[in-house]
């Protein structure tokens, strides 16, 4: 008996809904990436993009244990002299683009090369509960009820 190997022409691509209001972003990132990846199906090869499309909506309410909100600094370094910036977690989340935030945890997630880029871009994050992608009729997944854990309730 040989071991079984997909063919791309052999994969399924399903759309999936999960909404990250109340769900703790590290739990969230892993059940992500491991859609996107593709890791969730019996018949998973590991160098065929055979994840799903996933859609999280409302990331601007994803939840963070402990003192991440404050604690947590993302630094980058502008190229000049003295120019390290850092941003906290909850100067994130309260900015401009909180989607951002599922986008970087799940991408660290996910395989770095030229697969791992390719499955980044079946990740669709929206701030807000709408999303534009109805006419795809993604199925819903209750990442919260999966866990007790999952889900943060102060």
């Amino acid at each position: 008996m040989t071991t079984y190997s997909a063919k791309p022409s052999e994969v399924n691509k399903k759309w999936v809904v999960i909404d990250a209001d109340g769900v703790v972003l590290g739990r969230l990132a892993s059940i992500i990436s491991m859609r996107l990846r593709g890791k969730h199906l019996p018949t998973y090869t590991p160098h065929i993009d055979m994840g799903d499309n996933v859609i999280v909506i409302n990331a601007e309410k994803v939840k963070l244990t402990g003192r991440k909100l404050t604690d947590k600094v993302f630094y980058w370094h502008t190229g000049y002299a003295g120019g390290i910036k850092g941003r906290t977690m909850g100067q994130l989340l309260g900015g401009r683009f909180p989607e951002r935030v599922i986008e970087k945890a799940v991408e660290r997630m996910i395989t770095r090369g030229p697969l791992g880029r390719q499955q980044m871009k079946n990740l669709r994050v929206y701030a807000g509960a709408e999303h534009p992608h109805a006419a795809q009729n993604p199925e819903v997944v209750d990442v919260a009820s999966m866990n007790p854990k999952n889900k943060r309730s102060a």
